[in-house]
This record gives C-alpha cells, structure tokens and sequence, in this order.
C-alpha cells in the first residue's frame, strides 16, 4: 500500500494534499535531498520530502549530469548503493563506462528510476512531487509550511532539511551567507583572488543528444546566435590551434557518451557552459536567466549540427519537457550558509596542520580537484583542477551558526569559494544529504536542535552504514579493519597521507605498514594530557611500535583491560587501529564544531 501511495503521488503530482505532520522535512528532492529522506527513514523518523518538479535527483537526474565525478575508489554509504543499483541495471560495472569523462555513466531517466524505486521501499518516506513551499514559520518549537500543489495545505515539522539547488530555505529562515569568491586575507588560501568578489560558477544547461542515424532533427537557433561562441570548442574549425585545452572534437562528443546512443553535452570549453548570477534573483527574474541559458545550449547544439557536420544529433526525449531539455540547470555554485564550521583550502591541503582540527568531525569524503567553470566570465580567475588531496567535510558545515532545527544540504554548506570547487561533486553532495539525514533523526530522537547532536554519534552511525569519515583510497568498506581504521583516523592518533594524482586525489592510510613509537604516543597525547606513560629511550622512540610497548602503554591507560598480546614483534597499523579502539575507545570523547576535545564526559558507545 505504501509503495502505491508513492506512485500515486508520482503520477499526478498536483493533489490536495490534508494537514500533515512529519518529524522531518526535506525541502528539495535533489542528489542530497533524496538520501537525506532514504537515511532518516532507515532510523525510523517520519519523512517527507517535497519537490518542486517531477522527478527525483536534482543535477543527477533532473538537470542531466549522469556522468558521476569523483569518488570512483571511495564507495560511501548510499553513493555506493546508488552505484551498485546502476552496475545491476546495465548488468556490468564496464557497462557504466561509455563515455571518457567518468567511470560512472548513465541515462537520467534510469538515475531517476533507481532513485524513486530506493524511495518507495521505505516506510517511513513520503515523496511529494509536483509541489512547492510559500510559507514557513517557526511555532512551538516547530516548523509550519505552507505546500502548494492542486491547493494550498500546511505540514509541520521538527527538524527542516534545506535541500534546494540555491539554498533558498536557509535564505528565507534568516541564515547568514556568502555569496562569490573570497578575498586572499579571508582564509589565507593560496590560489585565491586579492579581492572578495560576487563572482559564482557558470552554470550549464545540459543538453542529450541521440544519434537519430540517418534521420536529421535540426534545432533552430536563437535571433542572436554567433558561430563564434562556438567555434573554438573543439579543434576542427579554430583558427587558434595553440589555444590551451582545445580538443579533438570526436573528444568532444565522446566527452559524456551515455547508453544506447545518447550524449551528455556538458562541455565548458566555449560550450553550454554560461554565467548568470541566479542566487539571490526573483522568481521571474530566474525563469528569464533560464530561458538565456536554454538558447545558449540550443544554439551550441546548432552549431555541432551545422558547423561540425553531425546533422543526426538531435535532442533526446528523455526528459518529460516540451523542448526536450532537461527540467533545470546545472548549479555548480549556490549559497554558502555561515555555519558552525567553515572549512577552506587550507584544511583539504593539509587537514592535521591546521589550527582547528575539523577532520575530526568528518561526515563525507571527496578525492576531485578544486575545480571552478569560469570560462564564460573574463574577469574571473582561471581555477582549472587546482590538485588537493582527499578530503573530508565537517558536520558543523551543515549546521547554520544562528537558526535551530534547521540542516543545510547541497552545495549550500558552509565552506569557502574554493573549497566549493571540490565539495558540489555528486558523489560529496550524496553523502552530505546522507549525513544531513543521520543528523535529523538523532535531533528528532533525542528532542534537540541539531547544533546539539553529539558529533560522534552521528559519525559512529554512518561507519556502521559504511560510509567514510576519512578518504582512506586504500581500506573499503570490506577491510575487517574498516571501522576501526575509519574512529582512528577521526581522532588524529593514527594520521593518513595526502597525495596529489591528477583528477582523482588521494589520501593513504597504510594499514599493513607500522608507527614508530613516537608518533604513536603523540597521537595519543591530546586524549591523555596528564598520563604519565611509561619511559622510553631514544632509541626505542625511532623504531616501530612493537607489541610490547602497546602492551605497556594499555595499563598505564586503561589497567582494567586485559590485553593478551605477542610478547615480540612489530604492529601493524591496521591492527594497532582496531585495538586501540576495542581497548581504549579514545573515538567516543566528546568534541566540538571544530574537533576540538571538550572537558565533558565521554559518551557510551553508541
């Protein structure tokens, strides 16, 4: 019955809907959105999440970036179980494969389906399609919204979650937010410009194309095409052939290659890449920006027709528009809220040598460049895959600093501008809404806001769900270590190393390597402040932890556990982190926003 209420409510989206109540709201059905709603319902709070359009998936499915980026060797929480529902429907991971830009490659319409058949299987999930938001107040310690779909109704909430494209909910709920790129001085981030600036990513009005074979589909062009927009997309017909990034335009099609004969044209090199600053627009406002940014694409796909010879492209009827274009744009860049974190270029670059160790409080996990899309603005600097390691996100960047029971999503986080180039990536975003959805319903559970939820129980409950805290490339969720490995690293006791390759980023945790002492017991140091542990000579402080010096360090620690240990020999890292947790349980004291220890009580392991 429940998956037929969700089907219903799919199919004829405009209902009149009665007074609702619900533990948590997911304002926006995005890639965040979507697995905010799935995660909260899995630990048994009452869901709702509305949508404005018709389908499922925001960038993913709606706006037609079904090519993933990123992430490919960190298969978190629900972005794996999203990727594994797709390897299930083509039949192969190869299958995924189609086109060079990523190895996660789909058609929307199937991203869509998989999405709303996740949802339907949760009880605890309503889906309200085809329905937006006017009103919202605060009454009661309680969220009252105003939805309007065939006619106006209201539905109460605990706990909001602002899943929206541009962050319009925060906005409207009094959040603080930066719009545009920071100055140098701001966060002393080393690529940034000299002066703050509203400057936001191009956006991309995505256009799939079929290949019709012999059978033309022209598209008509707007009254102010130029051939010169386009013309240096790719190599053929650029009288500049020593102009930087320029492609084969075979490249160039193949970029986004989908199943069965579709192509993502998603390209940014004098493509359908266009600047429009839509955030803090009217709702008429934006809808002219979009028809602009819609032109532009149909423009750029009359020029591949006409100019590029490829006649039997035509656009794809996958999306359910009248012009055959996807439902929305793509957004690289929206609000970013003032939170109870904020982290910057600094803290991916070099996460343990920062003032504020915020790694600790990691939530989701990325490994793509900084990579910023001004190509179509002049005066913006050019920020082309600027390498970072790995990376995580802070909770407290999901937290606004000055609105209770309100949970930021999407790419409206708080971070910086640049960090933003890294974090807005559809696998990030997923587990972002994935933590967004933990974060909820232990508010709800426990009758708090969520600024008050302990960190690591949010954090110990998506390990359990094998999602990553830190971006370890080399312990899966399959490791018998994974849990272990993945505290450890969010206490600092036991440090990863960044490494910078290519596109994909990385961050290595070594678990079959070993710790020399020293750096063992510093990692310990800030956990047992006033310990006095057992003295070590010189000597032994430059040679690797052996079983009998963890032996000794346990008693001084904790002399109520009995360790029954190797008399000789060397541990390994791997091992070192799963005892250190099963015997000492440094994970489970308390911190703050910023990772710091705070003088409370530790928590029970949950």
């Amino acid at each position: 019955m429940k998956k037929f209420a969700f089907l219903f409510v799919y199919l004829i989206p405009f209902l009149s809907f009665a007074q609702l109540k619900t533990d948590v709201l997911v304002i926006g059905g995005g890639a965040s959105g979507v697995m905010a709603g799935i995660q909260a319902a899995r630990l048994g709070v009452k869901v709702t999440i509305v949508e404005e359009g018709a389908w499922l998936g925001g960038m993913l499915t709606s706006a037609g970036i079904s090519a993933i980026d990123g992430n490919h060797h960190l298969p978190s929480g629900l972005w794996a179980e999203f990727k594994n529902a797709l390897i299930k429907h083509y039949g192969t991971a190869t299958a995924l494969q189609t086109g060079w830009v990523s190895q996660v490659m789909f058609e929307p319409q199937v991203g869509q389906q998989i999405l709303s058949e996740m949802c339907s299987k949760e009880p605890n999930l309503d889906v309200l399609l085809g329905t937006r938001y006017t009103q919202i107040i605060s009454q009661n310690n309680r969220w009252l919204i105003t939805l309007v779909g065939n006619t106006s109704s209201t539905i109460q909430a605990k706990i909001i979650i602002d899943a929206t494209e541009l962050g319009d909910v925060a906005a409207l709920l009094g959040v603080k937010y930066d719009i545009g790129m920071d100055a140098q001085s701001t966060y002393q981030e080393r690529v940034a410009p000299q002066q703050a600036n509203d400057i936001i990513q191009d956006l991309t009005y995505v256009a799939v194309l079929k290949d019709y074979h012999q059978v033309q589909k022209p598209v008509s062009p707007s009254a102010d095409y130029r051939r010169e927009d386009f013309i240096c997309a790719c190599e053929k017909l650029c009288p500049d052939k020593q102009m930087p990034r320029l492609w084969d335009c075979e490249k160039m099609k193949t970029y986004g290659k989908l199943q069965n004969d579709l192509y993502m044209i998603n390209w940014p090199i004098h493509g359908n890449d266009y600047y429009v600053n839509m955030v803090d627009m009217n709702t008429e406002q934006r809808k002219q920006a979009i028809i602009k940014a819609k032109e532009h694409t149909r423009n750029f796909v009359y020029f591949m027709q006409t100019e590029l010879g490829w006649n039997t492209l035509g656009l794809a009827d996958v999306f359910e528009t009248k012009d055959s274009l996807p439902m929305i744009p793509y957004h690289r860049e929206s609000r970013r809220i003032k939170g109870l974190a904020r982290i910057n270029m600094n803290h991916l670059e070099k996460p343990f040598a920062q003032s504020e160790p915020l790694y600790r409080t990691g939530i989701a996990v990325g490994d793509y460049p900084i990579d910023q899309h001004h190509g179509k603005n002049p005066k913006a600097p050019d920020l082309y895959f600027v390498p970072v390691p790995s990376f995580n996100i802070p909770l407290g960047s999901l937290i606004p600093e000055n609105v209770s029971n309100l949970i930021v999503a999407e790419k409206s986080i708080s971070v910086s501008n640049l960090v933003n180039g890294a974090s807005r990536l559809q696998p990030v975003v997923m587990e972002i809404g994935q933590a967004a959805g933990v974060l909820a319903s232990l508010a709800v559970q426990k009758k708090v806001s969520p600024e008050k939820v302990s960190i690591r129980k949010v954090q110990n409950i998506l390990v359990n769900q094998k999602a990553y805290l830190m971006p370890y490339i080399d312990v899966t969720p399959e490791h018998p270590y994974f849990r272990a490995i993945q505290k450890m690293g969010a206490t600092g006791i036991l440090k990863g190393e960044g490494k910078n390759n290519k596109w994909s980023n990385e961050t290595w945790f070594y678990p079959d390597s070993t710790v020399l002492l020293k750096d063992f017991l510093e990692g310990l140091k800030p956990y047992y402040p006033k310990l006095k542990l057992p003295t070590f000579t010189e000597s032994e402080l430059s040679y690797p932890l052996s079983y009998p010096q963890l032996t000794s360090i346990f008693i001084h620690i904790s002399p109520k556990h009995q360790v029954n240990l190797p008399p000789t020999g060397t541990i390994q890292r791997g091992e070192l982190a799963y005892l250190v947790d099963k015997v000492l349980n440094p994970f489970y004291q308390k911190i703050d926003h910023q990772g710091f220890l705070t003088q409370e009580k530790s928590i029970k392991n949950p």
